[in-house]
């Protein structure tokens, strides 16, 4: 087991639409990640903006983007995660995928899908949670949506991490700072917010707000407002443990089973 984990978060403003030049902007932002970083996040949708209805975007599985995040991986050896259109056979979904070193792959599909701006109409819902192990650090990521439905963000099995990684404008931004505080108070964990900024193609303003908080629900640390930032950060599991130890609240938690 690793007690330490350092993460770096990317604070990022895709170009619309425009995969080749975002991965190639985020290879080079790479560049100045600390060499002691185990676990890079990028934003929901990180190549193409938050894109509603994904049908000239999507890719497999098998597809550039994909490809990419593991190449980098195991060039960087860091992880590297983030969301992406996925395409699996009629079905659409918004995907957070993780590419390990190693260059495995584990992913999740994003369970709330954003009826508000249509998001519902082109993608299929996730299924199930995931639970990474990475280091001995397990994470259970998270799709921008999802922050607001705290059963299915529950820490039900033992997540050491939240990872939320999002699209979340400006004009809801408040809501976005205190969920993710939330979230971490309610399942004593450490959890990660990654956003972005910049004007998007629906004319939507980011304004980031990317943070890590600690199992108290306390800032460790924040990204400036407004503009494209690296934020990195040392998790520590023998902090985590200790604070579990001393406020035991996980093990009153409800039992429930999602249908």
């Amino acid at each position: 087991m690793q007690n330490r984990l350092t993460v770096s978060l990317l604070q990022t403003n895709p170009a619309w639409k425009d995969t080749g030049k975002n991965l190639l902007d985020i290879e080079n932002k790479l560049l100045e990640i600390s060499s002691e970083t185990d676990l890079v996040l990028l934003p929901e949708m990180f190549a193409t903006g938050f894109v509603t209805d994904p049908a000239d975007v999507a890719e497999t599985m098998e597809g550039m983007t994909v490809h990419w995040l593991q190449k980098m991986a195991k060039t960087k050896q860091v992880a590297l995660a983030g969301s992406l259109p996925i395409k699996v056979a009629n079905h659409c979904f918004n995907r957070f995928v993780f590419a390990a070193p190693s260059g495995k792959i584990s992913f999740y599909d994003k369970r709330h899908l954003f009826a508000f701006a249509g998001e519902d109409q082109h993608y299929t819902p996730g299924a199930a949670p995931l639970a990474i192990t990475y280091k001995g650090w397990k994470l259970a990521p998270f799709v921008c949506y999802d922050l607001r439905f705290p059963v299915w963000s529950r820490n039900t099995n033992a997540y050491d991490v939240c990872l939320y990684v999002a699209n979340w404008p400006s004009v809801r931004i408040d809501a976005w700072n205190a969920l993710l505080k939330a979230r971490a108070i309610e399942n004593t964990s450490y959890c990660i917010g990654v956003n972005r900024v910049g004007k998007d193609g629906a004319n939507l303003m980011y304004s980031g707000h990317s943070q890590v908080l600690g199992p108290l629900g306390e800032i460790l640390q924040k990204a400036p407002e407004e503009k494209e930032a690296l934020l990195t950060v040392e998790l520590r599991k023998d902090h985590l443990v200790k604070t579990r130890k001393e406020f035991p609240f996980l093990a009153d938690r409800d039992i429930f089973q999602i249908e």
